[in-house]
């Protein structure tokens, strides 16, 4: 069984609230999406390692199936809408920010219900926990042109104050 990222608490730092079950279900997600990434797991091997995973339990297990799903039946695509808005190969993109950034490209595209603020901010949040120091302003970067692209009349929107 693949270990991997942990999120630990510092007794100094203040208790953060509880997790919701979807961020916990990107968490999962992005455990998942790490795995094929950089160890080559495919879906049926993902999927059933997740419930093995401590705290799986708590997180919105068809959200986080249907992220996974989604980005390994769209990683074209949604790789090809990522690639074109960064400053190097996409290969060359930390294994985090790359599985971050294709959480967040699917799903602007696929959950419009969602505002895409919200799944940025998500996508910041999981790149500060397990990305590299700056890692989250590059991801955020990135997936504000994403957003622009697939949902400009939203982010049109949400620039004029309405």
């Amino acid at each position: 069984m693949t270990t991997f990222l942990t999120d630990t608490e510092h007794p100094e730092e203040p208790k953060a609230p509880p997790k919701s079950a979807r961020r916990r279900a990107r968490e999962f997600a992005l455990q998942g999406l790490y795995q094929w990434r950089v160890g080559g797991a495919d879906e049926a091997a993902i999927e059933a390692q997740l419930p093995e995973l401590d705290g799986f339990a708590k997180a919105d297990k068809e959200f986080c199936l249907a992220t996974i799903r989604g980005v390994l039946a769209q990683h074209e695509r949604l790789t090809s809408l990522v690639a074109a808005h960064i400053d190097r190969p996409f290969r060359e993109l930390s294994p985090i920010e790359s599985c971050v950034m294709l959480m967040g490209a699917c799903e602007l595209v696929h959950n419009p219900e969602t505002p895409y603020r919200v799944i940025i901010n998500e996508a910041i949040e999981l790149t500060k926990a397990f990305g590299g120091t700056d890692g989250h302003k590059y991801v955020n970067g990135v997936l504000d042109k994403v957003a622009a692209e697939v949902r400009p009349a939203e982010v049109e929107a949400k620039k004029k104050g309405r």
